[in-house]
């Protein structure tokens, strides 16, 4: 049985403000190569990337074709954060790899200087770049620095070469609005369009616990702790905020929409007049403060990240875990060649409801929160630019979504249609229908506004899950932090 493979669509507040983009005959053929540039973490590597003489060089940044010959030959240095191992584990990045090797093997007279970073410390690194205007030529812009590094003229306006990509009427164009600053955009979102915030379980503890599936409300979730608690396990649910960010990303902005609804976050944006002091947004932190402290989470939630957390799942010690689509794919990889019984058991479900939530019950953040950009530098030399440009197209245009749909049934920026799911275990098809048919999209906080904000928002959930301060005095310390970073800016 075929089934489209179908775009993410975001909240319509997002939509109204971006062109419609439809279908187009462009789309090239599935990539059938593997192989994989050699990666390690926090490594510099260099591969070789082929520049065909070109006497209209302009012209080949301009349309986007790689059809069109490269005149550059030299260097580019590109950094990002799809290392070996999270390839094992991670349709995307083994996509955006496999792109990366495709390219380099038909450009061998460019050499594509890669630095290759574990995320968290990607993250830190490519901030330190931007304060020091040291920038790689190519790298992962996330989506909360576009408006600064914008204004700041680091980053490279990618407008005109974006919408004269030959593959522009396949984008998906809801992805472009955290890469976005007024009418120009500034990267072509990257790697695949997955959930933040996702209830992995096993159906089979659950059922016994007396759910058919993973319940819809937090009190039955504390019901079913009662029983886990009696039989063998410490604890119902696998967490790990130790890097902060988790906090946020994979459980506060769906649990947020659930109290504010979209309109609110569109608010905080567009700098409209929501506040984070509103009496909703408090609400949901107060809510986040008491279940982290109701014993259904692991007691050492803050001091393990979310890959540490995950074992505990694939490991039998919790009966469910909250997470990303990064690490659905490395759990079900896993339990995949290693407990069977498990791997058949494998449920997905949004976040429960709170009994005070007015908002969609049903919402899970999804989207795109990094995109390629380009170095402002580099486009003086349009040669170079050129070549800059023909990679981002490979790493985001139709044989990238091609691959990642064949292979992982999985979506990027370029729409692909007709996506054979028959393939495919049914936990994977079950997981495809969860992510892009059955649930309702909402936003990821931290791909947009600024990362100031984030960065005290983090700090001061962690305190806050740990039983510290109260509600309204974060509210209070994230709507400063919002005034003096983004709002007044």
């Amino acid at each position: 049985m075929k089934k489209k493979l179908l775009s993410v669509v975001l909240s319509t507040t997002m939509l109204t403000a971006i062109l419609a983009g439809c279908g187009s005959s462009q789309t090239t053929g599935t990539s059938e190569t593997s192989t994989q540039a050699a990666t390690t973490d926090a490594a510099t590597e260099t591969t070789s990337a082929a520049a065909e003489a070109s006497s209209d060089t302009s012209a080949s940044a301009a349309s986007g074709s790689s059809a069109t010959a490269l005149a550059y030959k030299g260097e580019i240095n590109m950094m990002h954060f799809s290392t070996s191992e999270e390839s094992e584990g991670n349709g995307g990045s083994d996509g955006f790899r496999t792109m990366i090797q495709q390219w380099t093997d038909a450009h061998p007279d460019i050499t594509l200087n890669q630095n290759v970073l574990a995320n968290d410390e990607y993250k830190t690194q490519i901030a330190t770049m931007a304060s020091a205007d040291d920038l790689p030529d190519v790298f992962l812009l996330q989506g909360m620095n576009t408006k600064a590094w914008a204004k700041q003229g680091l980053i490279l306006d990618m407008t005109d070469i974006i919408k004269n990509s030959p593959y522009y009427s396949e984008y998906n164009q809801a992805y472009f609005t955290p890469f976005t600053d007024g009418d120009k955009l500034y990267a072509l979102p990257a790697l695949t369009g997955g959930t933040c915030t996702v209830v992995i379980y096993d159906k089979a503890a659950w059922k016994k616990a007396g759910f058919d599936s993973f319940p819809t409300s937090w009190d039955d979730v504390k019901k079913a702790n009662d029983y886990f608690t009696k039989n063998g396990y410490d604890y119902s649910i696998a967490f790990g905020n130790g890097g902060q960010w988790q906090a946020n990303s994979d459980f506060l902005s769906t649990l947020g929409d659930r109290y504010t609804g979209p309109d609110w976050f569109q608010s905080i944006i567009n700098k409209g007049g929501a506040k984070f002091t509103d009496d909703k947004f408090v609400s949901a932190l107060s809510f986040m403060q008491n279940i982290f402290k109701s014993g259904i989470f692991n007691k050492d939630f803050n001091d393990v990240t979310n890959e540490d957390a995950r074992e505990y799942f694939i490991s039998g010690d919790a009966p469910a875990f909250i997470g990303g689509n990064w690490d659905e794919s490395y759990i079900t990889s896993t339990l995949k060649s290693s407990n069977q019984d498990l791997y058949n058991n494998i449920g997905f479900a949004v976040l429960p409801q709170p009994s005070d939530a007015t908002y969609d019950e049903n919402s899970q953040n999804i989207g795109l929160g990094y995109g390629i950009a380009i170095n402002a530098k580099v486009a003086s030399d349009p040669d170079k630019l050129a070549a800059c440009v023909d990679l981002a197209y490979k790493l985001t245009g139709p044989d990238f979504s091609n691959y990642v749909a064949t292979n992982y049934a999985l979506g990027g920026l370029t729409k692909i249609d007709n996506v054979d799911l028959s393939k495919f275990s049914q936990v994977e098809q079950d997981f495809y229908n969860w992510s892009y048919t059955d649930t309702t999209p909402c936003e990821i906080y931290d791909s947009y506004v600024d990362p100031a904000v984030w960065s005290v928002c983090n700090t001061e959930l962690q305190s806050l899950l740990n039983g510290e301060g109260d509600a309204k005095t974060v509210a209070a310390d994230i709507q400063k932090a919002y005034e003096e970073n983004y709002l007044n800016k």
